[in-house]
């Protein structure tokens, strides 16, 4: 099992000094059976007021940051040290009366699943709804799994990904008919084109990482976004439309949501003169050793730090 330190760090600066309103920052991973955390660390400065953590209605890991006086510089640093079990497309498992497309989620599970369902677009037009049937044959089937890789694929093979620093995604319509889009753009697409046919689809954010070393994976250097769907005997399902990766392989969750805007990294204010703004940098590295190499978060008396 890949033992991975992940280094997550945004700043941003002003040209005068200016005060901060209530953060909220989404970068420690989620604790699951193929994701363990060995050690974390956060360091913020300037120092906040308070630092307290909750988790969301996700079950999301959030750090609330309240600050008082004013900086012109707000840098977040996060370090985590942990575990990660690569589970690949042949590991996923289908119950029996899942495996052909169309099938009805289970009662027991259909009322958790409904809002995972729902269409979150507007598409007067269906042109989501006819892209997604391209995916199903004249009689309406299909094999379940096999539908949804060749999705996954057809995105990365289809579209052009083109990077934005902007926050905020474009419909899916606009992603359909510009052809190019983010990560998140495509994530978007997917799910509300797989809703579109019945499944339940979350929206992840995450780090990207090559266990492999393999050329082109796209979305390195920042945080990524993928799609999770459930599948009935194998659970929510990690689905990469940017990279065509079907399970966990290289992807690490850090926040996951029925909409991109429930898992935003970093959120937050400032006031000052419209004009303070300078930039805003982003910068994440995520590192493979073993476990016989040095522990880098090797404990250490640091000012506003949190674990």
């Amino acid at each position: 099992m890949p033992v991975l330190t992940i280094t997550h760090r945004t700043c941003y600066t002003y040209r005068q000094p200016v005060s901060f309103g209530e953060h909220r920052i989404m970068v420690r991973p989620r604790e699951s059976f193929d994701q363990h955390l060995i050690d974390a660390r956060l360091d913020i400065s300037p120092d906040p007021e308070e630092l307290r953590w909750v988790q969301d209605v996700f079950g999301n890991a959030v750090a609330i940051a309240t600050f008082s006086g004013r900086a012109s510089l707000l840098d977040i640093k996060s370090v985590v040290r942990m575990n990660h079990l690569p589970i690949a497309a042949n590991s996923v498992e289908i119950e029996r009366y899942a495996r052909q497309f169309p099938f009805t989620y289970s009662p027991e599970d259909m009322p958790d699943l409904l809002r995972s369902i729902e269409r979150q677009h507007h598409d007067s037009a269906r042109i989501i709804d006819g892209w997604a049937q391209g995916f199903v044959s004249r009689d309406g089937r299909a094999d379940t799994l096999a539908l949804l890789e060749e999705m996954t694929r057809r995105i990365k093979q289809d579209f052009t990904y083109v990077p934005r620093p902007e926050k905020g995604t474009q419909t899916p319509v606009e992603t359909i008919r510009k052809g190019r889009g983010t990560c998140r753009d495509f994530a978007v697409l997917m799910i509300e084109a797989v809703r579109a046919l019945g499944f339940a689809a979350r929206f992840v954010s995450g780090y990207l990482y090559n266990p492999n070393r393999e050329e082109g994976r796209l979305g390195g250097g920042s945080t990524h976004a993928w799609v999770r769907i459930f599948l009935p005997g194998s659970g929510w399902v990690e689905f990469d439309p940017t990279n065509g990766i079907i399970g966990n392989h290289g992807l690490i969750r850090v926040a996951v949501a029925r909409d991109p805007f429930q898992a935003v990294p970093i959120s937050g204010s400032w006031s000052g003169f419209p004009s303070s703004s300078l930039a805003m940098t982003v910068d994440v590295d995520v590192v493979a050793h073993d476990d016989s190499e040095a522990n880098p978060l090797a404990p250490r008396a640091v000012k506003g730090s949190s674990v």
